[in-house]
């Protein structure tokens, strides 16, 4: 067995010792966040595989409340291993999450799918969801404080970045693989079964990771405290029972975590998601630039971490946030008009409007199909899931009570039809006819069914989808260490996973689910990006006025 010495060495280069913690600590928490991503890097695909009895925009609406299940939970595993932390040690606690996560991981890639086993497929798959959210509800903290307690005084930022660089290496190692698989099976055998293997690679992942996590010692600094009696027997109740720490829980919350959680999912997932789902293009394309990106902009969390022992946590994270908050709109906006000009051209000269009866139009964000009781079948409804299957932003007009809806295009207006009373085969050939003559005026006034990637500019994607990983690093590099620094050892664990985990599982793991609902609603493209923009603000306010810096703390105590 390894052995870690439980001084802190003089400031200067990395100890042998300190170079194990972060190497073991990193890797495993990278096999870990590389197995949670895998479902976010395949939505649409696992959209079609598991809700194949909905529309396609619903379809992928449910694969992202799936995708966002594992992050409601996240704050739950952040209790139930937060507690073990605090009570029986860092190691062990991290060793169990990670066994969880690989395992709920690898089942995913042998579920059957909703062809074969129907509504049970859907169900498991959000069970095992919920097993990887609980997992990495545990693991973070873990890992974070794990790493900061090894690390010398002045270097806690530092040594704590490379933890913050695993979530964005392994959302870079899950694309890389589905690229790979991708590339050599072929876009349509991927899409029909490939999309399993990534998933299945997670189990050998997944050995290496006990491994190495078997090979480190418990925190000294944890050791110490055991050793002294000081630990906590309800660090729980210790840590939200009273108003002294329940209340930097709920600041770190409000004031940190939840707006570096929106720039992070918003940098990354969203960005995404933005490229392939709105703007059409291809997800290999999307994919790679996503990844260049990463691999551009990854030592973003070395360098601010580094900085933020430097200058403080505070400013860096404040920063990111308010420069995310500002320029979001234009840097979406310059998304489209490089990466699929054709749409955005379409937009401006042949502007799509539905003209409804407001009542008769739903909010599309919960799919009618898992209610019987609910279709989606009004004039306004058949109308809007056209063109948003389109990806076709268009505003929207009220009508006259009870009036059928229609939708204008260019110069072209087409009345729409209401099914809802129709015989299915009826319905079933009005909304043919209604899809063709819609189809046909889309493609009249431009608007491409995908883009096309000779008509990108490639360098300027590129650029802005860098500038939006940079922000993610700013918000993201010092996080660990702050959140660390704000509480006492004896319950350290329990105290920053959750606030961390409420932030980044709540407020940006719903962040994709909840912006394509705004855009589904609205008919704006861009909507949807209001919700990261304000939670932003929030936190910049909050955290700049109410939370502390905490660089030059002692946290032995």
């Amino acid at each position: 067995m390894s052995t870690t010495t439980a001084a802190a060495p003089a400031p200067g280069a990395l100890s042998q010792s300190h170079r194990k913690v972060i190497i073991a600590s990193s890797l495993g928490t990278i096999f870990e966040w590389y197995d949670f991503y895998l479902y976010g890097s395949l939505a649409a695909i696992i959209a079609v595989h598991f809700f194949s009895a909905l529309p396609a925009g619903s379809a992928f609406i449910m694969a992202l409340l799936t995708f966002a299940a594992g992050f409601a939970v996240r704050p739950f595993g952040a209790l139930v291993f937060g507690r073990l932390g605090d009570m029986i040690g860092r190691k062990y606690t991290f060793l169990v999450t990670i066994v969880i996560m690989g395992i709920s991981t690898f089942l995913v890639g042998i579920l059957p799918t909703y062809t074969s086993i129907g509504i049970a497929a859907p169900i498991l798959l959000v069970v095992l969801r919920c097993l990887q959210g609980l997992a990495l509800g545990g693991e973070y903290g873990g890992a974070a404080t794990y790493v900061a307690e090894h690390a010398p005084m002045g270097k806690r930022g530092l040594y704590t970045s490379f933890i913050q660089t695993t979530a964005t290496v392994g959302l870079f190692l899950s694309l890389l693989v589905i690229l790979g698989c991708r590339t050599l099976l072929g876009e349509e055998a991927f899409k029909e079964w490939g999309w399993r293997i990534p998933f299945l690679i997670s189990f050998v992942l997944l050995l290496v990771s006990v491994w190495i996590r078997m090979k480190l010692n418990e925190s000294p600094v944890f050791q110490q405290m055991k050793a002294e009696g000081k630990h906590s027997k309800a660090p729980l109740t210790e840590s939200f029972g009273n108003w002294s720490n329940g209340k930097i829980v709920l600041l770190a919350l409000l004031g940190a975590t939840a707006g570096q959680a929106v720039v992070w999912y918003a940098g990354q997932f969203y960005a995404l998601f933005f490229l392939t789902q709105t703007l059409k293009v291809d997800a290999v394309t999307a994919n790679l630039y996503i990844a260049a990106a990463l691999a551009i902009a990854t030592g973003g969390f070395i360098f601010f971490g580094w900085l933020s022992d430097k200058i403080g946590r505070k400013p860096i994270i404040m920063a990111g946030c308010l420069l995310a908050a500002l320029t979001y709109f234009p840097i979406f906006k310059g998304l489209t008009h490089y990466a699929n000009p054709a749409l955005e051209a379409a937009a401006a000269n042949s502007p799509a409007m539905v003209v409804a009866d407001p009542e008769n139009c739903s909010f599309q964000f919960v799919p009618g199909e898992l209610k019987s009781h609910v279709k989606f079948n009004t004039s306004c409804d058949v109308v809007k899931n056209l063109l948003n299957a389109r990806s076709v932003p268009y505003t929207n007009e009220p009508a006259a009570a009870g009036s059928l809806a229609s939708v204008r295009i260019g110069d072209t207006v087409i009345e729409s039809v209401d099914v809802s009373t129709l015989a299915p085969e009826v319905a079933k050939a009005e909304q043919e006819k209604l899809a063709a003559a819609v189809t046909a005026a889309i493609d009249a006034a431009g608007y491409p069914a995908k883009a096309n990637n000779d008509e990108m500019n490639k360098p300027m994607v590129l650029l802005l989808l860098v500038i939006l990983v940079l922000y993610v690093t700013m918000v993201y590099g010092p996080i660990a260490a702050w959140l660390v620094e704000l509480f006492p050892t004896r319950i350290r664990y329990t105290s920053m996973s959750l606030p961390y985990h409420i932030g980044n599982g709540w407020f940006g793991g719903f962040l994709p689910t909840t912006a394509f609902a705004l855009v589904l609603l609205t008919g704006n493209i861009y909507y949807g990006l209001w919700y990261p923009i304000i939670v932003a603000l929030i936190t910049f306010v909050i955290g700049t006025f109410f939370l502390r810096e905490t660089k030059d703390v002692d946290i032995t105590k």
